[in-house]
């Protein structure tokens, strides 16, 4: 039997339209608008002013504090200005503005073909890389690599997980890489083996991609460190804690971190980034972006700097389509909605989905009848109508008690809900309110 996780999950439609579409190399825009924080933790800080020269790979914003990643140029050409601008998340932040001339990278980036599976760097060195270059979770969270790759004081690490399940409907930016780069994927593994001290992973897909199975588990040819494993076709089966049950039966315990269980846990995108950025001396500066729908000409996966406008990318997708209702940066679960197509696409960015005017209306919110579906799909076992339900009465420690902070806004219980209720919208105010509640408290 295929391994997953026991508890919740549903089947929403799987939509991998473009799971036969390989990667197409975007050419950078005429202007980039690069936000200093694409990462979890704190914003980085820029290390340039208007009318300065910059090359592809040139760092522009320096990591702040430990939880904070550096920020490196996607294109060569002038800062135009540092403003502020409206982000994927639909709040302002400081942008580094860059007009394009030419396409000249940094000297030192290995821009070859070869493909270099020999590790020569020290675990510490690994680290090292990682900040400089950058490089972020890709899965969607953009916690910084090298934070993640340094094991807590006390804590040990046994098992390295890779995330090649993207169980998000419509996406299939990991699917594409570890058909393309299946080799890099694996030596990024290998990398960040060395950096943990471990002597295993574990790299987990869900089994509607039979052919990046068979492709990876080809390339291992029966190697002892790394093993593939299939897992069924469940979400959100990509979820960390979820993951690491399926493959493991261990449960990261409420509160808790997997390195609590003694596994670190990153995607098959971060594990190329780690390639590249070790290996070839290659900064985070561009990724592979799904862009798709049903009403789109040309959907297919593409290789975009970061800072491109998404416009762009449905440019090259085939156009807007005139019947536009709704467009999602991400996938539809985890997902939010664009205002602007001039947002610019960032570390994070996995996919761009167009969704008609049809699809894109929320129909008439019912009244819970307690029929307990979205109880039983939640995957962390919570009570989202009573979470809702607090928030909505803005009994934020109350949640606090009912452990929302364990929600991991996979949305399972808005898509189940036979009253279409808005279930993960109240849940994520209430969680965002407790937790500026939390900070305001250690302040005092």
């Amino acid at each position: 039997m295929l391994k997953t996780f026991p508890r919740g999950g549903v089947h929403p439609p799987e939509n991998k339209l473009t799971a036969g579409n390989p990667i197409e190399i975007l050419p950078p825009p005429e202007t980039v608008v690069i936000p200093v924080t694409q990462h979890l933790g704190k914003p980085a800080v820029a290390t340039v002013n208007k009318g300065d020269k910059v090359l592809v790979g040139q760092l522009i914003a320096r990591a702040e504090g430990f939880v904070s990643a550096n920020i490196h140029s996607s294109v060569s050409g002038t800062v135009s200005r540092i403003d502020t601008v409206t982000d994927i998340s639909g709040y302002k932040q400081t942008c580094i503005i860059i007009d394009v001339s030419g396409d000249e990278w940094l000297s030192d980036i290995d821009r070859s073909p070869d493909i270099i599976t020999e590790i020569k760097h020290s675990p510490e060195e690994i680290i090292q890389k990682c900040l400089d270059c950058g490089i972020v979770g890709l899965g969607g969270a953009t916690f910084p690599t090298h934070v993640k790759l340094k094991v807590p004081a006390g804590k040990k690490c046994n098992l390295l997980i890779i995330n090649g399940v993207e169980c998000e409907p419509w996406l299939t930016s990991d699917h594409r890489l570890m058909l393309e780069k299946g080799e890099e994927i694996i030596t990024g593994a290998r990398i960040m083996m060395r950096a943990l001290g471990v002597t295993k992973a574990i790299i987990g897909i869900e089994n509607n991609k039979p052919d990046a199975i068979a492709h990876l588990s080809r390339l291992l040819n029966g190697a002892n460190d790394i093993s593939v494993q299939g897992l069924k076709v469940k979400y959100p089966q990509g979820g960390e804690k979820q993951l690491i049950k399926a493959l493991t039966g261990r449960e990261v315990p409420s509160g808790g971190l997997p390195i609590d269980v003694g596994v670190v846990v990153q995607n098959a995108g971060t594990a190329y980034a780690v390639y590249e950025a070790v290996q070839k001396n290659k900064p985070l500066f561009e990724r592979v972006v799904t862009v798709t729908g049903k009403s789109l000409s040309k959907p297919g996966n593409f290789l975009v700097r970061v800072g491109t406008p998404v416009a762009k990318l449905i440019e090259a997708a085939g156009g807007l389509p005139e019947n536009t209702g709704k467009i999602i940066s991400g996938g539809p679960m985890m997902g939010k909605a664009l205002a602007n197509l001039q947002t610019p696409v960032v570390k994070g960015t996995s996919g761009i989905v167009v969704f008609p005017a049809e699809e894109s209306q929320r129909p008439q919110v019912g009244p819970c009848i307690r029929c307990s579906k979205c109880v039983s799909a939640c995957p962390m076992g919570l009570e989202p109508y009573l979470l809702m339900s607090l928030a909505e009465k803005g009994l934020f420690e109350r949640m606090k008690a009912e452990k929302v902070t364990d929600c991991i806004e996979c949305g399972s219980c808005s898509y189940i809900c036979p009253a279409h209720r808005p279930l993960l919208d109240y849940i994520r105010l209430g969680k965002t309110t407790l937790f500026k509640m939390m900070r305001e408290k250690s302040v005092k």
